[in-house]
């Protein structure tokens, strides 16, 4: 059982079940690797313990993998997990066809004639890589709100066994679109998938199917008997050039219908062109009815074994009559062989025309489906004979996706004709969609999930600072890019199909911080690799302070908190300490010198009192470098200073 979360090929996360059949369930996913919404189809498990089908879906489905068309939903990957034989595949937020169709009925000639050119686009595609769709139906046609369309179901179509094709029961889907010659028990080709686009094209026209049926024996036998009506009868608008290309496509006899798609689409494009538009109606080259009738009549195993019989007596009757011509009891034994085999054909066709009866006026009691599943309810009438319509409708008591019952019908009491159609409820779960707590997942899924229950998604960014982010309780979290820290309605309360949750999610960005916190203790080489990790420059300015400590950080040109980005210059000034030179004295001729002194920077040199003495010569002062040198003079540097005399 696929399950919410579940990752298959260790790849694909499922986000939820988007759509189930008869031989497969098609999933939303997240593709974990290349960060995308995918659509996954897995074979349901009957289905996947058959080697010979589970051979041929594979190899057929990789064939299709390769079309690369805009029109056809793109294959991105095929495979089997534990069992789980899956197709990847392009995710469409679309509609199908069919229910543009049930919505609006017949569509205007432009919008016909656009969406049969992309569906004969892709098509002639898939021919020109020998792949035949052989269920083109739209069904299987998702239109987009631009308008371009996308045909799906490439792989898994053509990959189911002929002999299910023409089963009664198994074409129940598609029989409306079976081409006659499948409906007659042959094979499909190129113009089988033309015959099906020409029905499509009539009930676009029209807004609905040329052939219906108490059940699919009674449709199939019209698609082999009946012509298509006129779509210019139903609709005088219409131009011939139109109907003609639908009368070529429909034609019962393949060998009337277009070599190729490529054909029917280049009479598309010319369809409403004025010298086109009143031509003359399309006539038959080759005969209407050259095909082989096929009457399904009950498999009676009695009358089968009656036949047997009467073929034994008469075989019988021949011998005798060969080897014993002129013996009377021959003739006496002929008189009532011919009577047994005369009663024999009577009950036969007696029998036959009381079972036929029996099975065209047998009735059902309806099953009890209450307690199924959508999927499991439509293969437990479908197996009786019974088709099915789909309606939904919210439950607070029923699960989602599961049966409420039948329409206007009593599960268990109301009987029906085998063939009957009728229409069963699904639940889409309580009204509205419960909201959970999305905080710490990633917006892309969360919002995929959303849009598919009907919900609107508007996503907020939040910037968030990577390394110093919070919860609400003020304790470090790890955070990602793009994950979701708050939204507008909380976990418990529900928000209705159109409405719209907010969601804010992560944009990681870096901060400045208090360069300037002793408690953090930054240096000069934590600084610079800040700014190399976040691509900014650092411009250092050394400040000679006795103030405070050596490599103390004074002051930083950004505050803390603000943004950091790209390219910008961060000017920090940092303490060193005043230096200290050395101040030395030159007397000369024997005369005693002050002891050399210490003197920080910018400090006086000498005091007053550092005059020298020496009999017979009166000191004038001092001088650096041959010139005179003042009390009152600052040192920036080791100096020497020498005494300058003069004879008394």
């Amino acid at each position: 059982m696929i399950v919410k979360g579940q990752k298959i090929d260790g790849r694909y996360q499922i986000v939820r079940n988007i759509g189930e059949g008869g031989m497969a369930n098609v999933y939303l996913a997240y593709d974990t690797i290349l960060e995308r919404e995918v659509a996954v189809k897995i074979l349901r498990g009957d289905l996947a313990t058959d080697e010979k089908f589970v051979k041929r879906f594979q190899r057929e489905a990789k064939a299709a993998s390769s079309l690369n068309h805009p029109n056809i939903v793109e294959m991105y990957d095929v495979g089997e997990d534990d069992g789980n034989y899956f197709i990847v595949m392009e995710y469409i937020d679309g509609k199908t066809l069919k229910s543009l169709i049930k919505k609006r009925g017949a569509l205007s000639l432009p919008e016909v004639i656009d969406i049969m050119l992309q569906l004969t686009s892709a098509i002639a595609c898939a021919h020109d890589s020998y792949i035949i769709h052989r269920d083109i139906k739209p069904q299987n046609v998702l239109i987009l709100e631009d308008g371009r369309v996308k045909i799906t179901d490439f792989g898994i179509a053509i990959a189911l066994n002929s002999a299910e094709l023409t089963q009664t029961n198994s074409v129940m889907g598609s029989v409306h679109y079976l081409p006659p010659e499948q409906a007659n028990g042959n094979g499909a080709t190129i113009k089988s998938d033309i015959y099906s686009l020409g029905i499509l094209m009539y009930e676009l026209l029209t807004g609905k199917l040329p052939f219906k049926g108490e059940n699919a024996v009674e449709i199939a036998l019209k698609q082999m008997k009946e012509q298509i009506p006129s779509v210019c009868e139903q609709n005088a608008i219409i131009p011939q050039s139109v109907e003609n290309i639908v009368l070529r496509a429909c034609a019962k006899n393949p060998k009337n219908r277009y070599d190729s798609v490529a054909e029917m689409h280049k009479d598309l494009k010319e369809a409403l062109t004025e010298e086109k538009k009143n031509c003359q109606r399309v006539v038959y080259e080759y005969p209407e009815n050259d095909l082989e009738e096929t009457k399904n009549l009950p498999n009676l195993a009695d009358i089968t074994e009656m036949t047997s019989k009467v073929q034994e007596k008469e075989a019988e009757l021949e011998e005798l009559i060969e080897d014993k011509k002129d013996n009377k009891r021959i003739k006496w034994t002929l008189i009532v062989v011919t009577v047994i085999c005369v009663f024999i054909a009577l009950s036969i066709a007696i029998a036959a025309l009381i079972l036929v009866n029996k099975s065209k006026n047998r009735t059902i009691t309806l099953p009890i489906i209450s307690t199924m599943t959508e999927a499991e309810a439509k293969r437990e009438l479908q197996k009786k004979g019974i088709d099915v319509i789909v309606e939904e409708e919210s439950s607070d008591t029923v699960l989602e996706g599961n049966v409420i019952g039948y329409k206007n019908k009593s599960e268990g009491i109301t009987k029906v004709k085998k063939g009957s159609t009728v229409t069963i409820v699904v639940s889409t779960g309580e009204a509205g969609v419960l909201v959970d707590d999305y905080t710490g997942k990633n917006v892309e899924v969360i919002e995929a999930e959303l849009q598919n229950k009907g919900i609107k998604v508007v996503k907020t960014q939040k910037k968030i600072d990577e390394e110093n982010y919070e919860d609400e309780d003020g304790n470090k979290k790890e955070v990602f890019e793009g994950m979701i820290v708050g939204q507008s309605i909380k976990e418990g309360e529900r928000v209705l199909e159109g409405n719209a949750i907010e969601l804010y999610y992560a944009v990681l960005i870096a901060t400045y911080p208090d360069f300037t916190d002793p408690e953090e203790e930054y240096t000069k080489d934590k600084i610079q690799t800040f700014c190399d990790d976040n691509e900014i420059t650092c411009d250092f300015e050394e400040v000679e302070t006795e103030d405070y400590a050596a490599g103390t950080i004074i002051s930083q040109s950004r505050e803390k908190g603000v943004e950091v980005k790209e390219g910008v210059t961060l000017k920090i000034k940092i303490a060193v300490s005043v230096p200290v030179y050395t101040v030395s004295f030159s007397c000369g001729d024997g005369a005693p010198c002050p002891v050399a002194q210490s003197v920080k920077k910018g400090s006086y040199a000498v005091e007053p009192a550092t005059e020298p003495s020496l009999t017979g010569y009166k000191f004038m002062g001092w001088t650096l470098n041959g010139y005179d040198y003042g009390f009152n003079e600052r040192v920036y540097d080791n100096i020497q200073l020498k005494a300058d005399w003069e004879k008394k």
